[in-house]
């Protein structure tokens, strides 16, 4: 299951690589990891 966000760097849509659920200090559910073209971090907040 591939998991896409944002890049405010590539200004697209790109597949998250090395996506991590976490969970934030509000409690809410996240998955964090890296753009694979330029490795920015990336966020996207809900459950996925």
């Amino acid at each position: 299951m591939a998991v896409t966000g944002y890049c405010l760097k590539c200004k697209q849509k790109v597949e998250i690589k090395n996506p991590q659920q976490i969970t934030m200090k509000n409690g809410k559910p996240a998955t964090t990891g890296e753009c694979p073209t330029c490795g920015t971090k990336i966020y996207k907040i809900g459950k996925a």
